[in-house]
């Protein structure tokens, strides 16, 4: 090899004296650079100098073969030179065979005229990357705004690998992130790669969670008993922030009870009587007494009966002083004094006649005869003045001093029986009924019950007679099979004369039967059922569904003489007119019959459609229900959302969620509360309402935001749904889905979690969960407010709101138009009952059946606000000049401060 350098540094230099090149030493323009082999691919090496005679490559101390190489040379233009270029492969084979104590390495060396040059040391290598992490990165659990560092090591390579994060956090080897947000949770991999291969890291998890706070405390809620000794209590919520990704539950009570004390009411008792008067010029004499033993307190009620008395003096104490006679002129004087008491009597007759013919036909502004009958309520300052009201000497029926808070539960005490079911199908016992003027007698043949107290569903074969059919019109009793197909609440009553109220407890249903709609000295057991029917019993195909239940009221022989008012709770959203909305009636053969729309005009039905319930004056029983006809996709009915949770009986690490998506009706969720009470339930979050549109995309029940390093659940269970059908027609049965959890261990007894319901293409609701697992841990929402409700029915005067008294004076006043405009169709419309007064126009009284209409729209309330406002704003028109009744300012404002 020494003797080929030494040729070549010989021809070299000849070949440069011939070309007259000028003498410098190589200089390399390119020099050969560190590579790296991968796989089994070999590199190449490159060389390039000027001017350069001859180049060739040393590795590793030795150098290469000259066919080894690869060379070529042109002339530089610019300066006239030689420009020579060498390249040589190097093969994983040979880098593989050297054992050295240094890295495989090449260089060149370049020869000219004058000598020769050497090129930098190139190194070659065998690239490679091993598979496993030196330090895989670890999950872990930070709080909010917490730091965040993942370690993470890549895995031995030729040349080193670089790291990357699959967030797109740069870094070197680990993450950093200061200040945790909730967008940081999530999976986390370190991802090393060089030329040869890419490697991932196992799969880090971040959770970043929110511990629970406490929002603040509500106002304390009224005392929950009427009288005496109770309990009052104030509750907050763990929401402010809610616990998120599994963080810390609010330590400490989430309900704080205290106790209270309510003063019980008083109701009023009479006195003595005082002694009687000395005899008065008229032949009278009276005694009196007072309300004070003891005076009602605390809204009890005022005593019935009179505090003046007056009586006629008898046995000689009616005489005459100074009166002189003899025993010849007795005969005379008895005469003249039996002339005097005829003529007195005559004058008293018809002075009570007088007074009987104008006490109830009185002009309301001429009269004082509306007196003071409201004043067991409290008005507000700004109704005192109400002219309408003003006191006499006769005392009200104040026996309604008490007040509901629901209509669905009545608050006074009476202990009634519910109807057994297979008592419809019973016959009625032997009954005698008379009435007054008639005499006339009733026989219902039954099995051994009594009336009134056994159960009187059907009276078919009952003889009416005059009594009982006091107007002129035909009775109508339709032959329907009042068996319901699946009866779920009921109640009865027995009502006479002063007629009374009727009510299903948590349903929103109610019967009202006015004052003298049924005949003296004659009682009617009344009962009524609900039922809850199957949409498709309407019609086949039918657009047609039930907006409410299904309500009867009987018995089929029932002769009122005037209508009674029932209250039915339903579910369509009536806000916009989307809905053609019918009251229907069962027929004989099990069919639905449209009695009226309610947007129709009828003299034989009413119907005042308010935005969650219906009431509708009847005069025939029977099964009535609302049902609505959709004219678009807008039309929408209310839903009820509730979210239940159990412990798992079968699993102690198991809880189960129940979902509900009922019609938003009383009776609808009281069916669910009962079976959830039956079976354990607790109600986790207050039930919800959402609007369901009828334009065919069907319900999704879905659960969001389980923790999941705390719980687990059942694969493929996460989200549920409900086609459309079963949703629109739903009022036959709930709807219900379940969600089955199970925690990873005993120490989590906290479960927080979203339920989500939404309509395909429609409107969503979110139920937030924050509950405790563990079964003695009470933290419980209440089914109802009135769980207890008992009570089914209230008969005479305390049924109602209005005094019998008033109610009377009301509607003779107004039943007869004056020539002031002053009748029924003006109460109505103050009372802003002022469509379809065709039916009122039909009634005997017109006045009182609206105000039992009034009357079944305010039985929630208890007072008699609205109805005290709209008879001041009536004679307030009527008689500017002096007042509203015609008497002056001074005198209303005495009068109304009796009403205080």
């Amino acid at each position: 090899m020494k003797a080929i350098i030494s040729f070549y540094s010989l021809g070299a230099r000849g070949e440069a004296l011939q070309h007259g090149q000028s003498g410098t030493l190589p200089h390399f323009l390119e020099e050969p650079v560190d590579a790296y082999i991968v796989k089994s691919n070999p590199i190449k090496l490159r060389c390039q100098a000027r001017p350069a005679l001859q180049i060739f490559f040393k590795c590793n101390g030795e150098w290469v073969h000259q066919s080894q190489h690869m060379s070529q040379e042109h002339t530089d233009l610019g300066t006239g030179l030689k420009i020579r270029e060498v390249m040589i492969n190097v093969s994983r084979q040979q880098v593989e065979d050297f054992h050295g104590p240094e890295d495989y390495w090449c260089l060149c060396v370049a020869w000219s005229h004058l000598g020769t040059s050497k090129s930098r040391k190139a190194t070659v290598r065998i690239a490679y990357l091993r598979k496993n992490f030196e330090q895989d990165p670890q999950g872990t659990e930070v709080p909010l705004n917490g730091m965040i560092v993942l370690h993470c090591r890549p895995p031995e390579g030729v040349p080193v690998a670089e790291v990357e994060w699959l967030k797109n956090e740069e870094g070197d080897h680990n993450l950093i992130i200061s200040e945790a947000r909730l967008s940081d949770s999530g999976n986390y991999t370190c991802v090393a790669s060089n030329i040869v291969a890419k490697r991932r890291s196992a799969t880090a998890t971040v959770v970043v969670y929110v511990n629970g706070g406490w929002s603040s405390w509500t106002d304390w809620s009224p005392c929950n008993v009427r009288c005496g000794r109770g309990v009052q209590k104030r509750s907050r919520t763990c929401t402010n922030p809610a616990p998120l990704n599994g963080g810390a539950f609010c330590e400490g009570m989430s309900v704080q009870k205290s106790t209270c004390n309510t003063l019980c009411p008083v109701d009023g008792g009479w006195g003595e009587w005082s002694e009687w008067s000395p005899c008065s010029s008229d032949c009278e004499r009276q005694r009196s007494r007072e309300c004070t033993a003891p005076e009602p307190k605390h809204g009890g009620r005022l005593c019935d009966g009179v505090a003046l008395a007056t009586e006629n003096c008898t046995g000689g104490l009616c005489t005459q002083s100074g009166l002189a006679t003899s025993l010849s002129d007795v005969a005379l004087y008895s005469g003249l004094a039996a002339g005097v008491v005829t003529v007195v009597l005559l004058i008293i007759a018809v002075t009570l006649y007088r007074r009987s013919q104008s006490e109830y036909g009185v002009d309301v502004i001429d009269s004082s005869a509306l007196t003071g009958g409201f004043q067991s309520f409290s008005f507000k300052t700004s109704r005192q003045a109400n002219p309408l009201l003003i006191n006499s000497s006769m005392q009200p029926d104040l026996t309604v001093s008490r007040t509901y808070t629901s209509p669905m539960c009545f608050q006074d005490s009476i202990d009634k029986e519910l109807m057994a079911e297979r008592s419809l199908l019973d016959p009625l016992p032997d009954l005698k009924v008379k009435g007054v003027a008639e005499r006339a007698e009733y026989h219902v043949m039954s099995h051994p019950q009594t009336f009134p107290r056994g159960l009187a569903p059907d009276y078919r074969g009952v003889a009416v007679g005059t009594t009982l059919s006091r107007r002129s019109k035909n009775l109508f009793t339709p032959q329907v099979s009042l068996i319901p197909s699946r009866p779920h609440h009921k109640a009865t009553a027995v009502f006479g004369h002063a007629g009374g109220r009727l009510v299903v407890p948590n349903t929103g249903i109610s019967l009202l039967v006015p004052h003298g709609g049924i005949a003296e000295d004659t009682t009617w057991e009344t009962y009524m059922i609900i039922n809850q029917e199957d949409s498709s019993t309407l019609c086949e195909d039918g657009p047609e569904i039930f907006l409410s239940p299904a309500v009867t009221y009987g018995p089929p022989g029932l002769d009122l003489s005037c209508p009674i008012a029932m209250t039915i709770a339903h579910c369509g959203e009536v806000a916009a007119d989307n809905w053609t909305i019918r009251l229907k009636r069962q027929t004989q053969d099990n069919k639905w019959e449209e009695v009226m729309s309610v947007d129709e005009e009828s003299t034989s039905c009413y119907c005042l459609l308010e935005a969650q319930r219906c009431h509708v004056l009847l005069e025939h029983p029977g099964r009535y229900a609302l049902v609505g006809e959709p004219l678009n996709q807008e039309a929408a009915k209310r839903l009820r959302l509730a979210v239940f949770g159990s412990p798992d009986t079968s699993n102690s690490l198991g809880f189960s969620l129940r979902v509900y998506c009922v019609d938003d009706t009383p009776h609808a969720f009281q069916e669910v509360a009962v079976g959830e009470r039956s079976r354990g339930g607790r109600l986790l979050e207050e039930p919800k309402m959402m609007l369901f549109r009828g334009n065919t995309f069907s319900l999704q029940v879905s659960i969001q935001d389980v923790p999941q390093l705390l719980w687990s659940i059942k694969p493929f269970t996460t989200c549920q749904e409900f086609s459309f059908s079963q949703v629109w027609a739903s009022n036959q049965h709930p709807l219900q889905c379940a969600f089955s959890l199970e925690r990873y261990s005993h120490s989590s007894s906290q479960l927080s979690c979203k339920i989500s319901v939404r309509q395909v293409k429609g409107e969503e609701q979110i139920l937030q969960v924050y509950t405790s697992v563990v079964e003695n841990e009470k933290g419980v929402v209440p089914f109802f407010t009135q769980s207890d409700c008992t009570i089914t029915s209230q008969t005479g005067s305390r049924a109602f709101k209005i005094p019998l008294s008033i109610r009377q004076r009301i509607s003779a006043t107004f039943d007869t138009a004056n020539a002031k405009g002053k009748d029924w169709q003006l109460l109505a419309q103050k009372l802003h009952i002022d469509r379809n007064l065709c039916y009122f126009a039909c009634q005997e009284s017109p006045s009182s059946v609206i105000l039992s209409l009034w009357e079944a729209q305010h039985q929630d309330s208890g007072d008699l606000d609205s109805l005290a406002s709209a008879l001041e704003e009536i004679g307030k028109v009527q008689s500017p000049r002096t007042g509203t009744l015609g008497c002056s300012r001074d005198e209303q404002d005495s009068e109304f401060t009796k009403l205080g």
